[in-house]
């Protein structure tokens, strides 16, 4: 499992918006955001710079997290 540490987002739009983007990446399995806790848990065999730019590509900042 990858944690994408995610900024920007704002609302439950923002939320569903990021997790489509991650489900669009090939290899996503599942995605899980959390606007609480401004993070993504991204399940399956995937390069995580790929999930980076689809979450950037939304509007969004993305960074792996420890």
């Amino acid at each position: 499992m990858l944690k994408l540490k995610v900024e920007g987002m704002t609302c439950k739009h923002c939320v569903m918006a990021v997790k489509k983007a991650l489900m669009r990446v090939p290899g996503v399995e599942k995605a899980e955001v959390s606007l609480e806790r401004a993070e993504a848990l991204v399940e399956g065999k995937v390069d995580p710079e790929a999930l980076i730019r689809a979450v950037e590509e939304e509007g969004y900042r993305a960074a792996l997290a420890g």
